[in-house]
């Protein structure tokens, strides 16, 4: 990394969120063990981060151009492993999102991750290493954000979902994940969920009476909606013409 340290330092002050720890509820399970740093006595994410910071990759779409180089896990017994990625590629997100994909009871891991000629794709780590992850967007400085993972359909089986370049195309992907795979089952145009420069993404899925939504904006932001999907067809209901953060916010806490 070139980037000098008042340089890092003030974007970390004002970019408090980016590779910020995030936590879930210790599970126990029981997997194969890949010893990559410290003891594995018990082989459950308990939280990660990204790490690493790097100005390898030019693309500056959250606000400046550092994004990261590697990803660390701390285990429920307080192993950490790193996972760092070759140098064409970064991770290229605000913070890793830990999520329960296949009901055992422990979390993987959902990332951005680019490669600096193909650009972003949504992948999947776990304990040891990389599950799997979409198709890259075919191009440099093309970028996905994230809305995270539900059962959307209320199938049993988790979806997880972003928007496909959302100063461009600006369509809503779903993918499902099931047995370690990701199939393309959905897709939306005419929504969004960030702005060129916005140090955040806006909205996500929230569940409000029971039903999973995903929140987002239409494409010229002028209206905040939520959209359901029930495994064939798309229910979109508007909530109003107030697309600003706080009001992305009331509607992720269902007001």
């Amino acid at each position: 990394m070139t980037r000098e340290a008042p340089r890092l330092l003030s974007r970390f002050l004002r970019r408090p969120a980016r590779g910020a720890l995030q936590k879930v509820r210790p599970w126990l399970m029981s997997l194969a063990l890949v010893v990559l740093a410290g003891p594995v006595s018990a082989d459950v994410i308990a939280a990660a981060r990204y790490t690493e910071p790097t100005d390898r990759y030019a693309h500056g779409i959250l606000g400046d151009a550092i994004e990261w180089g590697a990803l660390e896990l701390e285990m429920t017994d307080g192993a950490i492993r790193r996972f760092v990625l070759p140098r064409d590629h970064v991770f290229e997100d605000v913070a890793p999102r830990l999520a329960d994909l296949d009901g055992d009871g422990a979390p993987e891991v959902l990332v951005v991750e680019t490669d600096v000629m193909a650009g972003g794709a949504f992948a999947i780590y776990g304990a040891q290493g990389k599950i799997t992850e979409t198709p890259h967007i075919g191009t440099r400085n093309r970028w996905l954000a994230p809305l995270g993972a539900a059962d959307l359909d209320q199938d049993g089986v988790v979806e997880i979902a972003y928007i496909d370049r959302p100063h461009l195309a600006k369509t809503l992907r779903i993918w499902r994940y099931k047995d370690g795979t990701l199939t393309d089952v959905a897709a939306m145009p005419g929504l969004t969920n960030h702005r060129i420069g916005e140090v955040d993404i806006a909205g996500g899925i929230r569940t409000c009476n029971g039903v999973p939504e995903m929140i987002l904006a239409t494409a010229n932001w002028s209206d905040l909606v939520a959209l359901r999907w029930d495994g064939t067809t798309f229910q979109r209901a508007t909530l109003g013409g107030d697309t600003t953060r706080p009001a992305f916010a009331r509607a992720m806490a269902c007001n």
